[in-house]
């Protein structure tokens, strides 16, 4: 048996809907034709062209989206045909709620990193000490040289000599400062 979803809002609360496949936007904007109140975290981050890094917004949370209703008595059971929506996220029979006050956290995080710049975006500054991880030469330090949306310049000894290398940031961890 299938339970509907409650008729009624919970006051101060915000549900959560799983999207179609890259959807996010499209739900977004049929949540709002029918008075949803709606939130779609959007992430910053860097990609790279041939004039240099670009900023581009994606959803924080892929395939999510947050609404509720603008009404006390609108019902939420009409979300999950709105085009755009693949289900409303729930824990058992009962929908997921979220309390405004998370929803202003993740906000604040929004906030501030789509005021970030590339350089503080990035986890490596130039002149940084670095080390290896996860690769050949996993344990070496090095010193960043570079940094770009995909990649990092890092100067390495080996065998005596000054090489530049340029690994993945997953493949960095921060080294030790020396003081």
């Amino acid at each position: 048996m299938h339970m509907l979803e409650p008729v009624f809002s919970i006051p101060d609360s915000w549900y959560l809907a799983y999207t179609k496949p890259r959807q996010e936007q499209v739900a977004s904007l049929n949540l709002e034709f029918q008075k949803f109140e709606v939130y779609l975290p959007l992430y910053k981050k860097f990609q790279k062209t041939e004039q240099g890094p670009v900023a581009m917004f994606e959803p924080m949370f892929p395939r999510y989206i947050f609404f509720r209703p603008s009404q006390p008595e609108q019902s939420i059971s009409v979300v999950r045909s709105t085009k755009g929506i693949n289900n409303i996220v729930r824990f058992g029979f009962e929908p997921a709620v979220l309390a405004s006050e998370l929803l202003d956290r993740i906000r604040q995080l929004e906030q501030q990193r789509n005021q970030s710049s590339l350089q503080e975006i990035n986890n490596f500054q130039k002149g940084q000490r670095v080390v290896l991880k996860n690769n050949p030469l996993g344990g070496i330090e090095g010193i960043v040289q570079n940094v770009s949306s995909k990649r990092v310049a890092v100067l390495l000894e080996i065998l005596g000599r000054p090489t530049l290398v340029k690994v993945a940031h997953h493949h960095l961890e921060a080294g030790l400062q020396q003081g």
